[in-house]
């Protein structure tokens, strides 16, 4: 029996629907690639997902598609590496000019999603804690050390993904030495204090409703250690990280009021993962980031927390797919079986 959220098309609408499936390795073969590694494994996962539930899919791993006349009803991408800077908004914005519904949310919504020193402002409006941070854009008047540079820090991209260019440093000459590094390769910087504790993932996904999934715990050997672009696409060794069931029901009830304290900010929105950090010690519940164009890899944190609710990968998919164009009105509520 599918989960009381699941969604699915009825039949005439995935006869009816034709989908442009955007992302850069749309086209390939599940072989990881020797920079995005798994990456490519993912596109090709999804792919062959969406065709699996039955839809009319075209699948095409460039940008330039966009510019043609679309010929598609529905765009789901996943391009949110581009290559250049904040490459995220570009296929949302095509898209809303040429007023084809898309996959994610709105441009200005990945935008603010996808920067994290704004997307950290809207949370403490919200009433969040988060780590002291500092950003430094590119081309700023002056870099001067925040009143935090005591002490261990994370520097940065300010919109990036993957945990590219990320760096923990215990002293701000080398601080200043990453932040200059990263804004001589065109992207601001965001300097943050490092704050104790472990990392749980509140995943959203918009279903009939925001609908929060399971809280995942990632379990990771050095609790000091930070993740780096090459380990999380599994191009380099990293310490083994364990996704598990948050189940601390004090700290689960807070975390799904942060959820919807900070909704407001990011719905309507087709699926996010909120990060926060909680250090057990000091009872400190810290948020770090939302992601508006999480990874849907059947290995990763959402697809994981779905199936621990009972929803399999071809569900979750499916659902977050027939609620986005439910929300565009693309299809209908008869739509829908």
């Amino acid at each position: 029996m599918p989960h009381e959220q699941c969604l699915r098309l009825g039949e005439k609408a995935k006869d009816r629907l034709r989908v442009l499936f955007l992302a850069k390795w749309a086209e390939g073969d599940g072989t990881p690639d020797k920079e995005d590694g798994t990456h490519a494994t993912y596109h090709y996962e999804l792919r062959e997902t969406l065709k699996g539930i039955g839809l009319n899919i075209e699948a095409c791993g460039r940008y330039e598609r966009l510019f043609e006349v679309p010929n598609y009803d529905f765009l789901f991408t996943l391009f949110n590496r581009g290559g250049f800077l904040n490459s995220e908004m570009l296929a949302p914005l095509l898209a809303t000019y040429r007023n084809v519904p898309f996959l994610g949310a709105s441009p200005i919504l990945r935008g603010l999603g996808d920067d994290k020193h704004l997307m950290k402002l809207a949370a403490k409006s919200r009433g969040l804690s988060t780590p002291d941070w500092e950003i430094f854009r590119r081309g700023c008047h002056e870099i001067t050390p925040p009143p935090f540079s005591d002490g261990r820090m994370v520097v940065k991209p300010n919109a990036s993904s993957a945990s590219w260019g990320i760096k923990a440093v215990e002293r701000w000459d080398d601080a200043l030495t990453h932040i200059h590094y990263l804004h001589e390769r065109g992207h601001d910087a965001i300097v943050e204090a490092f704050v104790d504790g472990y990392e749980l993932a509140v995943p959203i996904v918009g279903g009939r409703g925001p609908w929060i999934l399971p809280i995942i715990r990632f379990e990771v050997d050095d609790p000091l250690a930070i993740r780096s672009y090459e380990q999380k696409r599994h191009l380099a060794p990293s310490d083994e990280v364990v996704l598990t069931v948050y189940d601390e029901q004090p700290i689960v009830e807070r975390l799904h009021k942060h959820a919807h304290d900070i909704l407001p900010e990011i719905w309507p929105c087709d699926y996010a993962r909120m990060e926060f950090k909680y250090d057990p010690a000091t009872d400190a519940l810290n948020f770090l980031e939302i992601n508006l164009s999480c990874n849907l890899w059947s290995k990763k944190a959402v697809p994981f927390s779905a199936k621990c609710a009972g929803v399999e990968y071809p569900e979750l998919i499916e659902t977050i797919l027939a609620h986005s164009m439910l929300r565009q009105g693309l299809i209908t509520q008869e739509d829908i079986i």
